[in-house]
């Protein structure tokens, strides 16, 4: 029996019937180690474009490459065993043409074996996430707020707060789930307008920052955790690890400098005992 039989992992269809049921958990991880935390809770696990910024130090997510997103990938499946895992297309990846989009959500899955890859745009997207659901690629869609248009949209500002700019996201999320993508995040949108989308269409909405409306919610787990130095204001932080890691470090800093830091024959009496 091959490894990938005896370990049951949550499938893109096993979300698409989460419609309406048990909302989905969802976070991002770029690491095996914390890959293995995050199995233990979520539903699904994201690969998000977003380790440019919490990796990398990038300003936003543009500059992410395809070998990066991979490269994680790799380490995410790995590192988990029963989520289903969804690694993000990025920039420049998908645009160009449904052909090309084909090619690099195909080289994720071959290279990472994860479960399902993520692109952003609605309508202007839905004739490429066809194009990959009919060839066999699960995709997951992500609308409202799409960090990787920042340069267009000049700031990370939600969307949807009058109403009478509700119809193009409406007609977004209408166009991915006709398009036949198995879940679609909503990122920043209003609470109505997040309401609305998840009454209106068959798939899973899954919500960063546009209220417990949606079928289900993500967050970027360096968020919630404490250790982005900034954060969404709609992020909840769950902990505040930072401070705590760089007490550690700290303390191990003072002990090497102090010579307190213990040496080679302590450590051989006490593996002794």
């Amino acid at each position: 029996m091959s490894v990938q039989s005896a370990i049951k992992r949550k499938s893109a269809p096993d979300i698409r019937a989460r419609k309406n049921g048990e909302p989905i958990v969802m976070l991002t991880s770029y690491h095996a180690h914390t890959a293995a935390l995050v199995d233990r809770h979520c539903d699904v696990i994201l690969v998000g474009d977003s380790l440019g910024n919490v990796m990398h130090g990038f300003e936003t997510t543009v500059p992410v490459t395809l070998d990066m997103m991979i490269l994680q990938g790799r380490a995410v499946m790995r590192g988990s065993k029963h989520a289903l895992v969804v690694v993000d297309m990025p920039f420049g990846s998908y645009e160009a043409s449904k052909e090309q989009a084909f090619h690099s959500a195909v080289r994720i899955l071959k290279e990472t074996h994860c479960g399902a890859v993520k692109l952003e745009g609605g309508v202007r997207m839905a004739e490429t996430v066809a194009f990959l659901s009919e060839r066999g690629v699960p995709v997951m869609g992500h609308i409202g707020l799409t960090p990787q248009s920042i340069n267009t949209l000049g700031s990370f500002r939600a969307q949807g707060r009058d109403q009478g700019s509700w119809d193009p996201i409406l007609n977004d999320a209408r166009a991915i789930s006709d398009a036949g993508a198995f879940s679609v995040v909503v990122e920043a949108v209003a609470e109505p307008l997040a309401r609305k989308i998840t009454e209106t269409i068959a798939i899973p909405t899954i919500g960063i920052g546009a209220s417990a409306a949606c079928d289900g919610q993500v967050l970027v787990l360096e968020d919630m955790l404490g250790l982005s130095p900034r954060t969404p204001k709609f992020v909840r932080r769950y902990g505040e690890l930072g401070p705590a890691i760089e007490a550690a470090i700290k303390g191990y800093a003072d002990d090497v400098r102090s010579r307190a830091f213990p040496g080679p024959e302590h450590v051989y009496e006490m593996k002794k005992s």
